[in-house]
């Protein structure tokens, strides 16, 4: 994995560099601490390198700390935020919130308090890039697809649902059929008249969409990953997932780490 980098903004130096310093000693080398003066250096560090933690004082000259935080937001940039202030002010901490900061802590800062706050942080941080990545790979036609009202206690809702429970292991159509109640040619048909693909494809593209998901939300090795998305060895898995996503298994994982999501 990257190192985390946050990134501390404040005007006053003496504060700006007490809060480095004490960073880099709590994170002995675990994260990488930069820090700017002001925000339009905080923006050209943001066009350079990933920040996973912002840390900004809200009150700072020519940019302010919430006017910083709307500037990465409209550039498409979603670390998490924490505000620092030198005085609690409602107004600010309303519109803080608004922009999805996590915390607004007021100074002098307890170096306890910082700590827990940023762990915090970072763990939602993580969290939100995860989902960010499930979405960014989410594969709409399924959704869509397992969403349609009209399915609702008709053989094909009771086909998806056996799927979802049975994934793992491996599913046949018969099976499928025999779970609906009907004849495996009959279903077939059905299914393809009603949601428009063959069962065989739906079947494949939930097994990707699984092991997509397991390899960006778990360290899982390959092989356990091919085995939970249902797939019968790790051989095959890795084929098929590479003539599918123009990468190995492995190569995927590595561009989410590294915000190179291949979509």
């Amino acid at each position: 994995m990257n190192t985390k980098i946050i990134l501390i903004v404040d005007d006053e130096e003496t504060t700006r560099q007490g809060l480095k310093k004490t960073l880099e000693g709590w994170s002995a080398g675990r994260l990488e601490i930069l820090s700017a003066a002001d925000g339009q250096e905080a923006l050209e560090l943001f066009q350079r390198t990933r920040v996973n933690l912002l840390i900004t004082d809200i009150c700072m000259p020519e940019m302010t700390g919430l006017a910083l935080l709307k500037n990465i937001r409209n550039q498409g940039y979603k670390p998490a935020v924490m505000i620092i202030s030198g005085y609690p002010d409602f107004e600010y901490a309303q519109e803080a919130i608004r922009l999805g900061v996590l915390n607004y802590l007021v100074k002098p800062l307890r170096k306890e308090s910082l700590i827990k706050a940023i762990e915090e942080a970072l763990e939602t941080e993580e969290h939100m890039v995860r989902a960010d990545y499930l979405e960014k790979v989410a594969d709409q036609g399924l959704l869509e697809l397992e969403a349609k009202k009209e399915y609702v206690n008709s053989s094909v809702k009771q086909a998806i649902a056996y799927v979802n429970e049975n994934l793992p292991e491996q599913i046949s159509l018969k099976e499928v059929a025999d779970a609906a109640h009907l004849n495996a040619s009959y279903f077939s048909a059905m299914f393809k008249e009603q949601t428009s693909i063959t069962f065989s494809e739906y079947l494949k593209r939930k097994r990707l969409q699984l092991a997509k998901k397991l390899l960006i939300t778990t360290d899982l090795p390959i092989d356990e990953v091919a085995r939970q998305a249902g797939y019968q060895t790790a051989k095959y898995f890795i084929k098929l997932f590479k003539d599918s996503e123009g990468v190995t298994p492995s190569k995927y994982r590595k561009l989410t780490e590294l915000d190179e999501t291949p979509i």
